[in-house]
């Protein structure tokens, strides 16, 4: 980003920021103009801003030019176009939504690499020309006027439901995030885990644990989490003699786990409340259970790690003093009270109490750790929430208008219904082999796709199966979400890894194989929330959850503890084994 270019930037951050808090704030907006202007405001960050040459520049002005005028003319004509039911007339018509298709898919290209748009792309192809795939896997036909205005007039594809979430409820948290992250918050957190974890055996990395799922639950992205925690962390534990690949895979796995944690799971608690119907209170209270259970896998890891290993704590000298645990903490703990507030006390939604939140967090960024008051650090404040704030929001964006068109090709052709169809059959109508199925195909889509993605196409062709084999729809979606997880610390292709392991410069193999035996609990606990279904039941039964809780709590810490600790061979395979049937039998 040259000098010249960086107030661009910074006006347009600041003008996606007043859009989507306006929309907040301002009431009901037709939903064909505040989506396609979500994605018009997409456009230059995710075709422009990521170009690296020259030529990608050139290409992504062109391309940003044409898609305002795609956005800007639905915007213009969404009345008319409201009467035309998801029918395109004339061949005007037809080329403008062939070119928002098409741009859509560039976009995620830029943003994200060639996985999800090579999906997005079969998935138009199959919606032309599926009608000459002969059997069960063929579909009627689809008059081309009616499948690409579906897609791209209509509220069905690239301006659905799945693009409103993006636009009304993600953005907003993804602010929320940009404003802590931009101030003291961050610190905040790396001092409240310091004072609480520091001391202990194996501290520099429970340090890591705590600040990494305090941190992630705003964040929502486990590469944004290695690298900004990381960055502290890793030098923590490799100054203090940590083995190289037991300090990467605690980041990485510690990292990886602020996609469960409440409230911003990745923007996927907002993308469940679209697509299971339930309140975003109530996913967020089912989740919290599960996403303990995984950090205390983690701890209990590390204590098993600090008997294989000298893992002594952070020293005195470098542990933050009370004073300044107590100013740093109110950073994020006056936003997040506000929200929590807003949320249970106030009887606001998710969004509007976000955005009460968010303007605490920005009235913060005129003050640092000592309480100083610094205009011209607020103003470098602000630039920083502008610039990272449009990114984010458009890398979001590209990813979900992405999915968008696999999600309504799926209901235009009748393909999810014929996958969850093979999915049964597959299974011999046994729930268990349909779990292990789900897992699968979530790993492989996870591999390259991000989580949120993974996830909505996962659930999408899964979820009906699994729920018809008898989970409770949260039960499904939870499942396949964490699931959807498994590739940030699961060979072949684990991000998380192997940024971690880069930061480290250790082999990322070593880094994946710890990792994988640190964050056990990211593979079990999916298992254990459908055999013990009281697990997700904290809002409306606390007690039997809690006691589901402490029983899968005991079998984890057995199962982790026998992975990994330096005891005989015989015992910690008795070790395991307990676990599992503490885990599993006689489920709660």
């Amino acid at each position: 980003m040259s000098a010249i270019s960086r107030p661009f930037w910074i006006i347009l951050g600041a003008v996606s920021i007043a859009f989507h808090l306006w929309l907040i704030f301002s009431g009901l907006v037709p939903n064909l103009v505040s989506r396609p202007i979500h994605m018009a405001l997409a456009l230059p960050w995710a075709l422009i801003f990521v170009a690296k040459t020259p030529a990608q520049k050139i290409s992504g002005i062109a391309l940003t030019i044409v898609g305002l005028f795609g956005c800007g003319w639905i915007v213009a004509n969404h009345s008319a176009l409201g009467d035309q039911y998801g029918f395109l007339m004339g061949n005007g018509q037809i080329a403008i939504a062939t070119a928002l298709l098409l741009i859509v898919l560039e976009m995620a290209r830029r943003a994200i690499g060639w996985p999800l748009p090579l999906v997005a792309s079969i998935a138009l192809l199959y919606a032309l020309w599926g009608e000459y795939i002969p059997g069960e896997f063929g579909h009627a036909g689809l008059p081309v006027e009616s499948m690409l205005g579906t897609l791209t007039i209509a509220e069905g594809g690239l301006w659905g439901s799945l693009t409103g979430v993006s636009v009304s409820i993600v953005a907003i948290f993804v602010i929320f995030g940009a404003v802590l992250n931009a101030g003291e918050a961050g610190q905040g957190f790396m001092n409240v885990a310091g004072a609480a974890a520091g001391r202990l055996k194996g501290g520099a990395a429970k340090v890591s644990v705590v600040s990494s799922a305090l941190f992630g639950s705003i964040s929502g992205s486990a590469s944004a989490n290695v690298a900004s925690t990381g960055a502290i962390t890793l030098p923590a534990m490799t100054r203090l003699g940590y083995p190289k690949r037991l300090a990467a895979a605690v980041e990485a796995v510690a990292s990886s786990g602020g996609q469960i944690m409440p409230p911003l799971m990745g923007a996927g608690a907002f993308v469940m409340v679209e697509l299971t119907g339930r309140p975003y209170v109530e996913i967020m209270v089912a989740a919290i259970l599960p996403a303990i259970l995984y950090f205390l896998a983690v701890w209990v890891g590390i204590n098993a790690f600090a008997q294989r290993f000298d893992l002594p704590g952070v020293p005195e000298k470098d542990r933050p003093t009370m004073r300044a645990v107590i100013i740093t903490s109110c950073f994020f703990l006056v936003p997040f009270t506000i929200l929590l507030w807003g949320m249970f006390g106030g009887g606001y939604t998710p969004q509007y109490a976000a955005c009460l939140a968010l303007l605490a967090g920005a009235a913060l960024l005129f003050f640092d750790g000592t309480l100083t008051f610094d205009l011209v650090r607020a103003k470098d404040r602000f630039t920083d929430v502008c610039l990272n704030a449009g990114r984010q929001v458009a890398m979001i964006g590209s990813i979900i208008l992405c999915a968008s068109i696999v999600i309504g090709v799926l209901g235009l052709t009748g393909l999810g219904v014929k996958i969850t169809s093979l999915l049964l059959s597959g299974s011999g109508g046994m729930l268990w082999p349909a779990l292990l199925l789900t897992a699968l195909a979530c790993l492989i889509l996870g591999m390259e796709v991000p989580t949120t993605a993974a996830y909505v196409i996962c659930v999408s062709v899964a979820g009906p199966a699994l729920i018809e084999l008898g989970l409770d729809p949260l039960q499904a979606h939870l499942f396949v979400f964490w699931f959807a997880l498994l590739s940030t610390i699961t060979p072949p292709v684990c991000g998380a890894v192997f940024i971690a392991a880069g930061m480290v410069e250790e082999n990322w193999l070593k880094v994946a194989g710890t990792a994988m035996a640190l964050g056990v609990g990211l593979y079990i606990v999916p298992l254990a929330m459908i055999a013990n279904a009281s697990l997700i039941d904290l809002g409306n039964d606390p007690v039997w959850a809690i006691a589901a809780g402490l029983k899968v709590a005991v079998g984890l810490t057995a199962i982790s503890f026998g992975l990994i600790s330096p005891r005989a061979v015989v015992t910690r395979v008795a070790l395991v084994c307990a676990g599992a049937v503490a885990i599993f039998a006689a489920g709660i």
